[in-house]
């Protein structure tokens, strides 16, 4: 009785549709799809929709969690074979965090664009700069101390000692430091044997080689510093500092050039002015050494290349105490106001540990700042990072404090003045140290 009701109203459809005119294409479709959808949706549908569901959800939790990871925005000023090492690290860091990524920038001009981005709001959480910055951007609001996160014990269990002095600025530390850079000898292994270097604190030992090398090879030097017969108050540091001066100034605005030990280092010079090089520069010093006619360049680690390329057969031993410039990570108001502060300080401390540091100096040849990296086996097997640090942990960090500003044309005026005999070494430094003092009392 259903089946012939069905086929009643099967054929009672087909003839109202011939009535309207339909053709026979239209006819067959209609008739043949409804048919088989209905049959089939109403089946499929209501059990496949509850197992897809379910298996859709948790694909999408991992994007959520992706979305919530904090970024920390560093900004930074490494160059060269540097950059490509450093980023490749950033981005293992971030391949294997989840919570916490870099978003990392090179800002030529760190000054400027930060002095537009803080105030604003915007920009890094992290700065990648110098320690002879610190105070500056202390004092305009740019960097904030980071003594909630880490403390002096901190510091000096992991850092050398110039390193530690270099983060602490006005009894508060503001940064943590990741590599070190300093001046030493770079000597001629042709012309001069290492046993007959003289001690890094017997400045009397090398005042005499210097002399009696001059009156063996009249057409040749012993010493080139491009401090001496040329105004730089960086390369001259070493005497100054290796005489027992305590620094150019302090945080306070105490200049210390006309002191006993500071005029003793500008008798030494005179006495040295005898037998080196009158005039000095980077340039000169270099193709002294290069050419052979010069046995000692006292310099950094920024000289060796060339000294490579020209098949110099060079050796490194410290020196006196020569200023130390360390690479410092800052951490910025901005993160603080971001709520990033406790994120940025871990990539911090990651980016200073000695596994950190201990990948990038065997590729870098960097000075490492943490002191289980400088001492590893590996790191020490590098000559040049192992000379190099060794006359860096004998250092004085460069001031963090914006009164150095007042110091570097002064030291510089002073020293030259001494080394062509324009003024005794009393009278010099007595005229810096009341132009300093004059400079520092404007910016008071």
């Amino acid at each position: 009785m259903k089946r012939y009701a069905l086929a009643l109203l099967a054929g009672l459809v087909a003839l109202s549709l011939a009535l309207a005119g339909c053709g026979p294409g239209a006819t067959e479709e209609p008739t043949e799809v409804p048919a088989e959808e209905p049959t089939e949706a109403p089946e499929e549908e209501p059990t496949e929709a509850p197992e897809e569901e379910p298996t859709e959800a948790p694909e999408e939790e991992p994007t959520e969690a992706a979305e919530e990871a904090t970024t920390v925005i560093l900004w930074h000023g490494y160059a060269g074979d540097y950059q490509s090492t450093i980023e490749g690290l950033f981005e293992e860091f971030n391949a294997e965090n989840e919570d916490i990524q870099i978003e990392y920038t090179r800002v030529d001009e760190l000054r400027d664009s930060l002095s537009v981005a803080i105030p604003a709001g915007e920009g890094p959480d992290i700065i990648a700069w110098a320690n002879d910055q610190i105070g500056r951007n202390a004092l305009t609001g740019n960097i904030v101390a980071i003594d909630d996160w880490v403390d002096m014990a901190y510091l000096e269990e992991n850092f050398t000692p110039p390193a530690v002095t270099g983060m602490v600025w006005n009894d508060q530390i503001w940064g943590l430091p990741e590599t070190m850079e300093s001046i030493a000898l770079v000597y001629n292994r042709d012309l001069v044997a290492e046993e007959d270097l003289p001690a890094p604190e017997d400045f009397d030992a090398l005042l005499n080689n210097a002399c009696a090398f001059r009156d063996e090879n009249p057409d040749m030097w012993y010493l080139c510093n491009q401090g001496l017969g040329n105004a730089d108050a960086y390369h001259v540091a070493p005497i100054y500092f290796g005489f027992g001066m305590p620094n150019y100034v302090d945080d306070e605005g105490n200049v210390y050039l006309d002191t006993e030990e500071g005029i003793a280092a500008g008798q030494w010079m005179v006495e040295l002015s005898e037998c080196a090089p009158a005039e000095t520069s980077h340039e000169i010093c270099q193709a002294m050494l290069a050419e052979g006619q010069g046995a000692i360049w006292w310099t950094g680690p920024w000289a060796i290349s060339g000294l490579e390329e020209a098949g110099i057969n060079y050796g490194i031993a410290p020196m006196g105490k020569p200023f130390v410039g360390i690479k410092v990570w800052m951490l910025t108001t901005n993160a603080v106001d971001r709520g990033k502060g406790d994120a940025a300080m871990e990539v911090m401390r990651w980016w200073t540990s000695a596994d950190t540091l201990k990948t990038r100096v065997l590729e870098t040849k960097e000075v490492p700042a943490n002191v289980a990296v400088l001492e590893d086996s590996e790191v020490q097997a590098l000559e040049t990072v192992s000379s190099f640090g060794a006359a860096a942990e004998r250092g004085l960090p460069l001031p963090n404090t914006p009164f150095m500003d007042a110091l570097w044309g002064p030291v510089g005026d002073a020293t030259t003045a001494i080394w062509t005999g324009a003024q005794e070494p009393a009278e010099a430094l007595e005229d810096a140290q009341q132009t300093a003092l004059e400079t520092i009392e404007d910016m008071q």
